[in-house]
């Protein structure tokens, strides 16, 4: 990192499956100085029925948090803060509604990330946490909803899982009314070595320097370990054979009362060693290490990387252009027009640069990738690509968008696709949609020489292009198009007028 960013404060806010954690750093001298930490237990798992469907009584208990949370960062401009929310917030059929009251709590928009993207943020806040680059190193982290296995040297990620077991989910599951019995654990261990199965072997074969864990999970085992005298250093396969031995001795999560465990962990402490044995079992480990480093870290890092133009996202694009042949001349072609079209209507509109004309310069440089499975209807190739990749730096929000944007850039408007944008955000992404296919309409021809300068106007729904004398009638055939558009768009109540 540089030093081109000021001193100032920037803030990471973590939605997990067991608890709420904010952490507000300031930057300085190319390192982040931790100024504040904010943890509250919500357990947003334990609030989703069988269904999927988070509870009034758990989202109310979760906007309260934020609540609090937005009390201390609501100054802080947009671009200083993320939000992010993980495993429960995946899963939840009505996470959309959860997020619009969450929005207002925090005073900034939360985006849901996927697994993965969880995974390669938790190595970031570990790498930057050890500052070695030599190792090859495994990073193990137990949530609350998920447990993410990330092997790699320095700040590079090699190989990332996400799996779905996290430290609520199995007490619920396996420890119910608090009860803890060796049969119990045992069957909790086989569950976790169930969901390990699939991915130990090629780990192993994989191999590693060291071994580091992160998060409340691992965190809180160790410190429990090292208070009992049974390590010094770290959580070894002995001392964690010891653990679960007493913990199933205890017999109850109400009875457990180790030093070093704080009472809002008793409850999922169970799971967590139970998915912890699992994965020393798997992986035949004997000694892990610990960092305090970990997703919101990882938050930090990334965030200051987007504002020094080091935002992963693009990398990520340039990857999937290449990885799919995209005519990289006619992408720019778009994106330049995009981009100047976008100019004369920002203002009107109510769009920003930042993130609206990033994301239709992103779609520019992706949006004919479905070409790679077929011409026919290859809009809706790509969008099946963009939604259904691992997109680094993206969120799952934002994928949704990107998606969109591809999917509706050309033929008639499906306005359908609009309704998996959260409400408060559809009417943004249309207008971006309708400026995305026109940058495209001009461009059809794929010429070598960019369209003509024009003047785009936009007053609400209504649009005005105006070309230089004759240029239309000597394009008869974008004339033709711009004819087709404006009945695609009078369709969903905008006027397009051309002359």
């Amino acid at each position: 990192m540089n030093s081109r960013i000021p001193y100032e404060s920037y803030a990471a806010v973590d939605l997990g499956s067991n608890s709420f954690h904010m952490l507000v750093a300031n930057y300085n001298d190319n390192r982040l100085q931790v100024i504040d930490r904010l943890k509250e237990m919500v357990r947003l798992a334990s609030g989703l029925d069988q269904n999927n469907f988070l509870t009034d009584e758990s989202m109310d208990k979760a906007i309260k948090c934020l609540e609090r949370f937005g009390q201390r960062i609501r100054e802080l401009p947009r671009a200083n803060v993320r939000a992010v929310g993980t495993n429960t917030l995946r899963k939840a059929r009505n996470g959309n509604r959860l997020l619009t009251r969450a929005y207002a709590a925090l005073g900034h928009p939360i985006e849901i990330i996927s697994g993965l993207e969880e995974a390669r943020l938790i190595y970031q806040g570990v790498a930057h946490s050890v500052y070695d680059t030599k190792d090859r190193r495994l990073v193990i982290d137990i949530g609350g909803g998920s447990t993410e296995l990330i092997l790699g040297q320095g700040f590079q990620p090699h190989k990332m899982e996400s799996l779905y077991m996290g430290c609520v989910g199995v007490s619920q599951n396996y420890f119910n009314g608090g009860e803890i019995s060796a049969k119990k654990m045992r069957n909790a261990i086989l569950f976790a070595r169930q969901e390990l199965e699939s991915i130990e072997v090629n780990y192993v074969k994989s191999g590693w320097d060291s071994v580091i864990g992160s998060s409340g999970s691992i965190l809180s085992i160790r410190d429990v370990i090292k208070a009992l005298g049974w390590s010094d250093d770290g959580i070894t396969g002995d001392s964690l054979a010891k653990l679960k031995d007493a913990v199933i001795t205890i017999g109850s999560t109400d009875k457990i009362n180790f030093a070093g465990l704080s009472d809002d962990r008793k409850p999922v402490f169970a799971g967590g060693v139970a998915i912890l044995c699992a994965i020393f079992e798997a992986l035949q480990l004997q000694r892990i290490s610990c960092s305090d480093g970990a997703l919101r870290e990882g938050l930090l890092y990334d965030m200051l990387g987007r504002l020094q133009d080091e935002d992963v996202r693009d990398k990520t694009i340039n990857e999937i252009a290449q990885r799919y042949s995209v005519d990289t001349e006619q992408a720019e072609r778009i994106k330049t027009t995009v981009t100047r079209i976008f100019d004369k209507v920002e203002d009107t509109w109510g769009l920003a640069k930042k993130p609206d004309l990033r994301l239709i310069q992103w779609a520019a440089q992706i949006h004919e990738i479905g070409l790679a499975v077929s011409h026919a209807q290859y809009h809706r190739h790509g969008a099946y690509l963009i939604s259904n990749s691992y997109m680094p730096g993206f969120s799952n929000q934002d994928q949704v968008k990107l998606a969109t944007l591809v999917r509706v850039h050309r033929r008639k408007f499906p306005e359908e696709e609009l309704q998996n944008i959260p409400e408060h955000e559809r009417d943004r992404v249309l207008r971006l949609c309708i400026l995305f296919r026109l940058a495209v309409l001009l461009n059809r021809s794929r010429f070598y020489s960019s369209p003509p300068k024009l003047r785009l106007t936009a007053k609400n729904h209504d649009l005005k292009l105006s070309f230089p004398d004759r240029w239309l009638q000597d394009h008869p055939l974008t004339q033709a198009d711009l004819e087709s558009e404006a009945g695609y768009l009078q369709e969903i109540g905008f006027k397009l007028v051309f002359k």
